[in-house]
């Protein structure tokens, strides 16, 4: 099997056994994800920042074997906003976020088929509609390159990730510790 079959073979296995992992957190569940927003239910932070911190971790040792080749995009202070209205305007209409779309249709949610698929669907069309007047106006705005945080702060990616687990593991310390 050459290379590239061999990463979308693991992309589709990761990305397979994240949807499960996902669904048994109950993550797909709207109500969970509103418990999220109004501060009542920590379910949602506490599998995303595990997400993070594996994630962290785990693309740094498969880096390390040679499985992967990290190639950041290139990003701008004007792409995360545009990109964080959409989510934000799609999470707070129908209350899921395109991976837990997915993993809600998998469910069985109609909400999430109809909805979300229907969102999905209309934000990529809207985006892809307006991009060429976003690529040329505020696209470009606050433009940062491909820069990761180790090589902003001119450090060794472990000397980011180290910091950031225990932070992470500090936090569900404390939400643990108050019961939520």
């Amino acid at each position: 099997m050459n290379k590239r079959k061999e990463q979308l073979l693991r992309g589709l296995i990761f990305g397979i056994l994240f949807g499960f992992l996902l669904q048994k957190g109950g993550v797909t569940k709207y109500d969970v994800i509103v418990g999220q927003l109004l501060l009542e239910d920590f379910t949602v932070l506490k599998i995303m920042l595990t997400a993070v911190l594996v994630g962290a971790v785990g693309l740094r040792l498969f880096q390390s074997l040679g499985w992967a080749q990290p190639s950041p995009k290139a990003g701008s202070w004007g792409r995360n906003a545009v990109g964080g209205l959409i989510f934000g305007i799609g999470f707070a209409v129908l209350g899921y976020c395109p991976g837990t779309i997915a993993g809600a249709i998998g469910n069985g949610y109609l909400d999430a088929a109809v909805g979300g698929l229907t969102g999905v669907v209309l934000g990529s069309g809207l985006l892809a509609a307006a991009y060429p007047r976003l690529r040329a106006g505020i696209w470009k705005q606050g433009d940062f390159g491909k820069l990761t945080l180790p090589q902003l702060f001119k450090v060794n990616d472990w000397a980011i990730i180290v910091p950031m687990s225990a932070l992470i593991l500090l936090l569900f310390y404390l939400l643990e510790s108050a019961g939520l």
